[in-house]
Protein backbone atom coordinates (compact mmCIF):
# COMPACT_ATOMS: atom_id res chain seq x y z
CA UNK A 1 0.00 0.00 0.00
CA UNK A 2 1.57 3.52 -0.86
CA UNK A 3 1.80 6.39 1.55
CA UNK A 4 -1.29 8.11 -0.24
CA UNK A 5 -3.28 5.28 0.22
CA UNK A 6 -2.74 4.46 3.80
CA UNK A 7 -3.25 7.96 4.70
CA UNK A 8 -6.62 7.93 2.71
CA UNK A 9 -7.42 4.19 4.72
CA UNK A 10 -6.33 5.45 8.34
CA UNK A 11 -7.63 8.84 8.17
CA UNK A 12 -10.86 11.19 8.39
CA UNK A 13 -11.62 14.31 6.08
CA UNK A 14 -12.28 17.70 7.24
CA UNK A 15 -16.24 17.07 6.40
CA UNK A 16 -16.04 14.03 8.88
CA UNK A 17 -14.06 15.37 11.40
CA UNK A 18 -16.59 18.55 11.97
CA UNK A 19 -19.10 16.10 12.00
CA UNK A 20 -17.34 13.39 14.94
CA UNK A 21 -16.35 16.07 16.97
CA UNK A 22 -19.12 18.72 16.79
CA UNK A 23 -15.86 21.46 15.63
CA UNK A 24 -16.36 23.54 13.00
CA UNK A 25 -14.37 23.63 9.25
CA UNK A 26 -13.09 27.28 10.18
CA UNK A 27 -12.38 26.71 13.93
CA UNK A 28 -10.43 23.49 12.56
CA UNK A 29 -8.34 25.90 10.26
CA UNK A 30 -7.96 28.67 12.67
CA UNK A 31 -5.96 26.43 15.35
CA UNK A 32 -4.14 24.73 12.82
CA UNK A 33 -2.32 28.42 11.87
CA UNK A 34 -2.49 30.05 15.32
CA UNK A 35 -1.27 26.54 17.57
CA UNK A 36 -0.11 24.61 15.21
CA UNK A 37 -2.85 21.86 15.68
CA UNK A 38 -4.33 19.76 14.65
CA UNK A 39 -1.81 19.24 11.91
CA UNK A 40 -3.54 17.21 8.90
CA UNK A 41 -1.70 15.31 5.89
CA UNK A 42 -2.70 15.86 2.88
CA UNK A 43 -4.55 13.19 0.30
CA UNK A 44 -4.04 12.39 -3.01
CA UNK A 45 -6.19 15.42 -4.42
CA UNK A 46 -4.60 17.76 -1.60
CA UNK A 47 -7.70 17.79 0.76
CA UNK A 48 -6.83 17.84 4.54
CA UNK A 49 -6.65 13.99 6.28
CA UNK A 50 -6.38 14.02 9.89
CA UNK A 51 -4.95 10.95 11.39
CA UNK A 52 -7.19 8.79 14.27
CA UNK A 53 -4.91 10.14 17.08
CA UNK A 54 -5.71 14.02 15.91
CA UNK A 55 -9.14 13.06 15.90
CA UNK A 56 -9.33 11.52 19.45
CA UNK A 57 -7.15 14.64 21.03
CA UNK A 58 -9.70 16.68 19.00
CA UNK A 59 -12.75 14.73 21.02
CA UNK A 60 -11.03 15.75 24.43
CA UNK A 61 -10.44 19.16 23.58
CA UNK A 62 -14.15 19.45 22.32
CA UNK A 63 -15.44 17.93 25.82
CA UNK A 64 -13.29 20.41 27.76
CA UNK A 65 -14.36 23.25 25.86
CA UNK A 66 -18.08 22.15 26.78
CA UNK A 67 -16.75 22.19 30.33
CA UNK A 68 -15.94 25.88 29.82
CA UNK A 69 -12.08 25.70 29.37
CA UNK A 70 -10.99 28.05 27.01
CA UNK A 71 -8.97 27.16 23.13
CA UNK A 72 -5.82 29.28 24.07
CA UNK A 73 -4.99 27.11 26.82
CA UNK A 74 -5.91 23.77 26.22
CA UNK A 75 -5.22 23.40 22.51
CA UNK A 76 -1.39 23.07 22.41
CA UNK A 77 -1.51 20.38 25.77
CA UNK A 78 -0.56 17.43 24.60
CA UNK A 79 -2.98 14.94 25.14
CA UNK A 80 -1.54 12.80 28.38
CA UNK A 81 -2.07 16.29 29.89
CA UNK A 82 -5.47 16.93 28.34
CA UNK A 83 -7.21 13.85 30.20
CA UNK A 84 -5.37 15.01 33.74
CA UNK A 85 -7.35 18.05 32.93
CA UNK A 86 -10.27 16.08 32.36
CA UNK A 87 -10.19 14.44 35.62
CA UNK A 88 -9.85 17.50 37.75
CA UNK A 89 -12.99 18.61 36.13
CA UNK A 90 -14.97 15.61 36.17
CA UNK A 91 -14.13 15.70 39.95
CA UNK A 92 -14.94 19.05 40.41
CA UNK A 93 -18.39 18.76 39.23
CA UNK A 94 -19.20 15.69 40.45
CA UNK A 95 -19.21 17.69 43.89
CA UNK A 96 -22.61 18.06 42.56
CA UNK A 97 -23.80 14.85 42.59
CA UNK A 98 -26.08 14.20 45.71
CA UNK A 99 -23.83 11.33 47.28
CA UNK A 100 -27.48 9.12 47.85
CA UNK A 101 -28.10 9.09 44.61
CA UNK A 102 -24.77 8.88 42.98
CA UNK A 103 -24.25 5.57 45.46
CA UNK A 104 -28.03 4.41 44.53
CA UNK A 105 -30.68 4.89 41.66
CA UNK A 106 -27.95 6.58 39.41
CA UNK A 107 -25.56 3.96 39.53
CA UNK A 108 -28.44 1.98 38.01
CA UNK A 109 -29.78 4.31 36.23
CA UNK A 110 -26.68 4.61 34.16
CA UNK A 111 -25.96 1.03 34.20
CA UNK A 112 -29.17 0.79 31.99
CA UNK A 113 -27.86 3.59 29.84
CA UNK A 114 -24.86 1.88 29.19
CA UNK A 115 -26.27 -1.52 28.62
CA UNK A 116 -28.67 0.59 25.63
CA UNK A 117 -31.68 -0.52 27.93
CA UNK A 118 -33.39 2.87 26.99
CA UNK A 119 -36.94 1.65 27.22
CA UNK A 120 -35.89 -0.16 30.49
CA UNK A 121 -34.57 3.31 31.56
CA UNK A 122 -37.67 5.64 30.68
CA UNK A 123 -39.72 2.90 32.77
CA UNK A 124 -37.47 3.79 35.71
CA UNK A 125 -37.11 7.27 34.99
CA UNK A 126 -41.00 7.17 35.04
CA UNK A 127 -41.39 5.69 38.45
CA UNK A 128 -38.94 7.84 39.91
CA UNK A 129 -41.22 10.87 38.72
CA UNK A 130 -44.09 8.98 39.95
CA UNK A 131 -42.12 8.63 43.58
CA UNK A 132 -41.10 11.79 44.13
CA UNK A 133 -43.52 14.36 41.93
CA UNK A 134 -42.12 16.88 39.27
CA UNK A 135 -40.46 18.90 41.84
CA UNK A 136 -37.75 16.68 43.18
CA UNK A 137 -37.47 14.56 40.10
CA UNK A 138 -36.30 17.70 37.85
CA UNK A 139 -33.97 18.86 40.90
CA UNK A 140 -32.87 15.03 42.81
CA UNK A 141 -33.13 13.00 39.55
CA UNK A 142 -32.95 14.85 36.42
CA UNK A 143 -30.22 17.40 37.33
CA UNK A 144 -27.60 15.18 38.66
CA UNK A 145 -28.58 12.51 36.29
CA UNK A 146 -27.75 15.48 33.42
CA UNK A 147 -24.56 16.02 35.68
CA UNK A 148 -23.47 12.34 35.65
CA UNK A 149 -23.95 12.08 31.91
CA UNK A 150 -21.42 15.02 31.38
CA UNK A 151 -18.71 14.04 33.50
CA UNK A 152 -19.04 10.53 31.79
CA UNK A 153 -18.94 12.70 28.42
CA UNK A 154 -15.74 14.73 29.35
CA UNK A 155 -13.36 11.28 30.92
CA UNK A 156 -14.48 10.04 27.19
CA UNK A 157 -16.28 7.07 28.70
CA UNK A 158 -19.52 7.99 26.75
CA UNK A 159 -19.95 8.10 22.82
CA UNK A 160 -21.98 11.13 21.33
CA UNK A 161 -25.20 8.50 20.42
CA UNK A 162 -25.51 7.16 24.16
CA UNK A 163 -25.37 11.10 25.32
CA UNK A 164 -28.22 11.21 22.49
CA UNK A 165 -29.59 8.23 23.72
CA UNK A 166 -30.16 9.73 26.98
CA UNK A 167 -31.60 12.82 26.35
CA UNK A 168 -34.32 11.83 24.54
CA UNK A 169 -35.30 9.57 27.12
CA UNK A 170 -35.01 12.02 29.87
CA UNK A 171 -36.94 14.52 27.29
CA UNK A 172 -39.32 12.00 26.47
CA UNK A 173 -40.21 11.74 30.37
CA UNK A 174 -40.31 15.28 31.15
CA UNK A 175 -42.69 16.09 28.50
CA UNK A 176 -44.79 13.93 29.83
CA UNK A 177 -44.74 14.88 33.92
CA UNK A 178 -45.13 18.91 32.04
CA UNK A 179 -48.03 17.32 30.33
CA UNK A 180 -49.54 16.47 33.90
CA UNK A 181 -49.49 20.02 35.35
CA UNK A 182 -52.61 21.60 34.96
CA UNK A 183 -52.79 24.32 32.95
CA UNK A 184 -53.13 27.64 35.56
CA UNK A 185 -56.62 29.58 35.34
CA UNK A 186 -55.91 32.51 36.56
CA UNK A 187 -55.14 34.98 33.37
CA UNK A 188 -52.97 37.10 36.01
CA UNK A 189 -49.90 34.63 36.05
CA UNK A 190 -46.89 35.89 33.85
CA UNK A 191 -46.56 34.17 31.11
CA UNK A 192 -42.95 32.74 30.04
CA UNK A 193 -41.61 32.38 26.55
CA UNK A 194 -38.47 29.58 26.44
CA UNK A 195 -36.04 28.91 24.12
CA UNK A 196 -32.12 28.81 22.75
CA UNK A 197 -30.25 30.91 20.95
CA UNK A 198 -28.54 29.98 17.34
CA UNK A 199 -25.94 27.36 17.62
CA UNK A 200 -27.15 25.61 21.51
CA UNK A 201 -29.03 22.48 20.30
CA UNK A 202 -29.30 21.36 23.95
CA UNK A 203 -32.80 21.66 25.00
CA UNK A 204 -32.83 19.68 28.43
CA UNK A 205 -32.32 22.31 30.29
CA UNK A 206 -35.38 24.30 28.90
CA UNK A 207 -37.90 21.41 29.15
CA UNK A 208 -36.21 21.15 33.17
CA UNK A 209 -37.02 25.10 33.32
CA UNK A 210 -40.34 24.70 31.73
CA UNK A 211 -41.46 22.06 34.23
CA UNK A 212 -40.58 24.16 37.57
CA UNK A 213 -42.07 27.02 35.81
CA UNK A 214 -45.10 25.18 35.34
CA UNK A 215 -45.24 24.19 38.86
CA UNK A 216 -45.44 27.75 39.75
CA UNK A 217 -48.29 28.44 37.26
CA UNK A 218 -46.63 30.16 35.16
CA UNK A 219 -47.75 30.06 31.17
CA UNK A 220 -45.39 28.69 29.34
CA UNK A 221 -44.63 28.75 25.68
CA UNK A 222 -41.41 26.66 24.33
CA UNK A 223 -39.88 27.64 21.04
CA UNK A 224 -37.46 25.00 21.15
CA UNK A 225 -33.94 25.33 20.33
CA UNK A 226 -31.84 27.62 17.89
CA UNK A 227 -34.43 30.32 17.45
CA UNK A 228 -32.84 33.17 15.75
CA UNK A 229 -32.96 36.65 18.04
CA UNK A 230 -35.75 38.89 15.85
CA UNK A 231 -37.96 36.05 15.86
CA UNK A 232 -37.73 35.62 19.77
CA UNK A 233 -38.23 39.23 20.05
CA UNK A 234 -41.32 38.40 17.43
CA UNK A 235 -42.81 35.78 19.33
CA UNK A 236 -42.19 37.40 22.97
CA UNK A 237 -44.68 40.17 21.60
CA UNK A 238 -47.34 37.78 20.18
CA UNK A 239 -46.99 35.87 23.15
CA UNK A 240 -47.19 38.81 25.67
CA UNK A 241 -44.45 37.32 27.52
CA UNK A 242 -43.45 39.17 30.63
CA UNK A 243 -40.31 36.78 30.64
CA UNK A 244 -37.62 35.31 28.02
CA UNK A 245 -36.06 32.47 29.32
CA UNK A 246 -32.82 31.08 27.44
CA UNK A 247 -31.08 28.01 28.74
CA UNK A 248 -26.90 27.84 27.92
CA UNK A 249 -24.65 24.89 28.09
CA UNK A 250 -21.23 25.28 28.31
CA UNK A 251 -20.67 24.72 24.79
CA UNK A 252 -21.39 28.10 23.45
CA UNK A 253 -18.88 30.36 22.84
CA UNK A 254 -18.85 33.35 25.58
CA UNK A 255 -19.12 36.12 23.41
CA UNK A 256 -21.85 34.55 21.68
CA UNK A 257 -23.61 34.17 24.74
CA UNK A 258 -23.03 37.41 26.02
CA UNK A 259 -23.27 39.92 22.63
CA UNK A 260 -26.42 37.69 21.95
CA UNK A 261 -28.15 38.38 25.40
CA UNK A 262 -26.84 42.17 25.29
CA UNK A 263 -28.68 42.85 21.59
CA UNK A 264 -32.14 40.73 22.88
CA UNK A 265 -32.18 42.91 25.52
CA UNK A 266 -32.08 45.56 23.38
CA UNK A 267 -34.37 44.86 21.48
CA UNK A 268 -37.14 43.85 24.09
CA UNK A 269 -39.15 46.40 25.82
CA UNK A 270 -37.92 47.06 29.36
CA UNK A 271 -41.04 45.19 30.81
CA UNK A 272 -39.82 42.09 29.47
CA UNK A 273 -37.51 39.89 31.88
CA UNK A 274 -34.85 38.21 30.76
CA UNK A 275 -33.60 35.33 32.58
CA UNK A 276 -30.68 33.49 31.49
CA UNK A 277 -29.99 29.56 33.02
CA UNK A 278 -27.72 26.86 32.04
CA UNK A 279 -24.03 25.77 32.41
CA UNK A 280 -22.30 28.31 30.56
CA UNK A 281 -19.39 30.32 33.09
CA UNK A 282 -19.71 33.41 31.13
CA UNK A 283 -23.13 33.78 32.70
CA UNK A 284 -21.98 33.96 36.19
CA UNK A 285 -18.53 35.68 34.99
CA UNK A 286 -20.05 38.92 33.29
CA UNK A 287 -22.49 40.85 34.60
CA UNK A 288 -25.40 42.20 31.74
CA UNK A 289 -27.36 44.73 32.45
CA UNK A 290 -31.01 44.18 32.79
CA UNK A 291 -30.32 40.05 32.06
CA UNK A 292 -31.00 37.85 35.44
CA UNK A 293 -28.64 34.97 35.43
CA UNK A 294 -30.18 31.58 37.00
CA UNK A 295 -27.78 29.58 39.57
CA UNK A 296 -30.11 26.98 40.44
CA UNK A 297 -33.59 25.57 39.39
CA UNK A 298 -34.40 26.44 43.05
CA UNK A 299 -33.79 30.34 41.93
CA UNK A 300 -36.70 30.28 39.60
CA UNK A 301 -39.70 30.03 41.83
CA UNK A 302 -38.45 32.69 43.86
CA UNK A 303 -37.63 34.83 40.82
CA UNK A 304 -41.19 33.65 39.54
CA UNK A 305 -42.85 35.05 42.21
CA UNK A 306 -41.43 38.31 42.07
CA UNK A 307 -42.51 38.66 38.64
CA UNK A 308 -45.93 37.51 39.87
CA UNK A 309 -46.07 40.32 42.08
CA UNK A 310 -44.96 43.37 38.98
CA UNK A 311 -47.72 41.40 36.87
CA UNK A 312 -50.45 41.33 39.40
CA UNK A 313 -49.11 44.21 41.87
CA UNK A 314 -51.44 44.35 45.33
Amino acid sequence: MNELARVAAMSLSISAVERDTGLSKDTLRVWERRYGFPAPLRDAIGERAYSFDQVEKLRVIKRLLDAGHRPGRIVPLPIAELQLLSSSTVEQSSRKVPDALRSGDLASYMTLLRRHEISHLRTELGRALSRHGVARFVTEVVSPFSIAVGDAWIRGQMEIFEEHMYTEAMQAVLRLAIASIPEPAAAAHPRVLLTTFPGEPHGLGLLMAEAMLALEGAHCLSLGVQTPLWDIVRASAAHRSDIVALSFSGSMNPNQVFDGLTELRQKLPSAVRVWAGGGAPVLHRRRIGGVEPMSSLEQIAVELRRAQDAVNPV
